[in-house]
């Protein structure tokens, strides 16, 4: 990956800060994006607070890796979030983007603290299973570390579920919201809108049927492999 003193790296997060816009959603400041130069073991992140009307290349802060600190301090502080950001690049080295919102129907989900179900193909065409919500944070855990303990809770929910991040490349976090992931900031982008559509479609499956069918193994297989596993054929070569 390109090394952050160039510019198109900058572009690249400032472009997907705005996709979240463009894309609904997010409300306001109501989320970020962000961006790890592996390289360089730097993150870039939507600065706290921000207007998104007003957030321009040049406002974006890089943090390193490690420690969080601030890499060029401009007088603007990271996301509010960027711990989270951080544990999970730590914990994740395949994935190059993290997104987080507020978006609507995946944040029903996360206050309802519920998984959003694989029942049907569009589902299984992104995501290999459920999305998962992770368990409730212990108070100890919000009143200490909290945006590190978000990140935390959600890599132990991956572990104990035994769950391949690239193959299911968000969650929910119980009564806060969603977060999504990708090899790339583009991508990370593209599956939080995905997550959004899922969850919406999973609310209007149970209002007409409140015990839908479960989705079988060999269908989520077959969608989900024939766009992501060894032999997919979708697409262009």
């Amino acid at each position: 990956m390109a090394t952050l003193s160039r510019m198109d790296l900058r572009a690249r997060c400032l472009k997907a800060n705005h996709d979240l816009v463009a894309h609904g959603l997010v409300l306001f400041t109501w989320g970020n994006a962000s961006v790890i130069d592996r390289a360089e073991n730097v993150m870039l992140i939507k600065p706290s607070g921000v207007d998104y009307t007003e957030l321009t290349a040049d406002k974006l802060v890089a943090v390193r890796l490690a420690d969080g600190s601030l890499v060029h301090p401009t007088g603007l502080k990271p996301s509010s979030d960027t711990a989270t950001h951080l544990a999970l690049y730590r914990a994740w080295p395949t994935i190059g983007g993290i997104v987080h919102t507020h978006s609507e129907y995946a944040t029903a989900a996360a206050q309802a603290c519920v998984d959003i179900p694989a029942q049907g193909t569009t589902h299984a065409d992104y995501f290999y299973g459920d999305i998962p919500c992770t368990r409730a944070l212990t108070a100890d855990e919000i009143n200490g570390a909290y945006e590190a303990n978000t990140g935390a809770v959600i890599v132990e929910t991956f572990t104990a579920r035994q769950l391949d991040p690239l193959a299911i490349p968000g969650c929910v976090i119980s009564q806060h919201a969603p977060f999504a992931w990708g090899a790339t900031v583009e991508k990370a982008v593209y599956h939080a809108a995905v997550l959004e559509r899922l969850a919406r479609m999973a609310v209007h499956t149970t209002i007409l049927n409140a015990r839908p069918p479960a989705l079988p193994k060999h269908l989520l297989d077959r969608h989900y492999l024939r766009k992501h596993g060894k032999d997919a054929y979708y697409g262009q070569v």
